[in-house]
């Protein structure tokens, strides 16, 4: 799979905004969103990117909340339906579509948000170009967020043998496949979808570095103050599932 790992216009596409639609409700963003608004600390309106922002559903909810957006996506789908969403919301928010290792913004923003599992998408100078570029646009004292899986938890709940979830949607059914890879400390995910009567097959591929892993290349890439906990703020644990991380760029 070579430096990318995975299609990720193919894997984000419209199969992926099928299936999720009814797990990604409107309470659920709402609350993605009202959480990200306590862990920054965000008393008042700020300038903030979400990259990747996906289809929208936390970038115009933080706009909703009097906050500066932009968000960048390599997904022209994702980016259609957003900007479609934001007008229905009567909201504003500068979408651009990029790549995270080279961001079509300058800022400078006062937050960063990475949110649901969205980092670890290239090889490792992939993933420490991400954090530079996130670095580069922050205004120094911004603050960086990334939430998604804990190496440790995942692993230590990890099942023996790959692990297989399916999402079904009347006669359409999305299947995962997941292993994970120890040496290249990478999960890797087979991916069958049947949907009106097709069927579509893709792999792709996402690093979970330890923490110690991502410490090392947010330290290289200018954050001085970094914070790593659940999702309730609790401190982590080798059971932890979800992990936040929180990362400050040297002033």
């Amino acid at each position: 799979m070579g430096t990318e790992y995975f299609d990720i216009e193919a894997t984000f596409g419209d199969d992926y905004l099928w299936f999720y639609e009814e797990f990604l409700t409107e309470e659920r963003s709402q609350l993605d969103t009202d959480e990200i608004i306590s862990l920054l600390g965000l008393s008042e309106p700020a300038s903030i990117l979400d990259a990747p922002c996906g289809h929208g559903r936390i970038s115009n909810r933080l706009a909703s909340s009097g906050h500066q957006v932009s968000g960048v996506d390599l997904s022209s789908l994702f980016l259609d339906r957003a900007r479609h969403d934001a007008q229905a919301l009567g909201v504003e928010v500068d979408y651009r579509r990029g790549d995270l290792r080279s961001l079509p913004v300058d800022g400078p923003f006062d937050a960063v948000v990475c949110w649901f599992t969205s980092f670890g998408y290239f090889d490792d100078a992939g993933n420490i170009e991400v954090l530079q570029e996130f670095a580069r646009v922050l205004r120094p004292g911004g603050v960086l967020l990334i939430e998604g899986l804990n190496h440790d938890g995942f692993v230590r709940n990890f099942t023996p043998a790959p692990a297989a979830s399916v999402v079904e949607k009347g006669d359409d059914l999305l299947a995962d496949v997941t292993s994970f890879n120890p040496i290249a400390g990478r999960l890797e995910t087979e991916r069958t979808v049947r949907r009106s009567g097709a069927v579509r097959r893709l792999n792709y591929s996402v690093r979970l570095p330890t923490v110690p892993e991502l410490d090392a290349w947010l330290a290289a890439a200018g954050f001085d103050l970094r914070k790593y906990c659940g999702r309730s703020g609790e401190p982590l644990t080798h059971d932890t599932w979800r992990q936040v991380t929180l990362a400050t760029k040297q002033a």
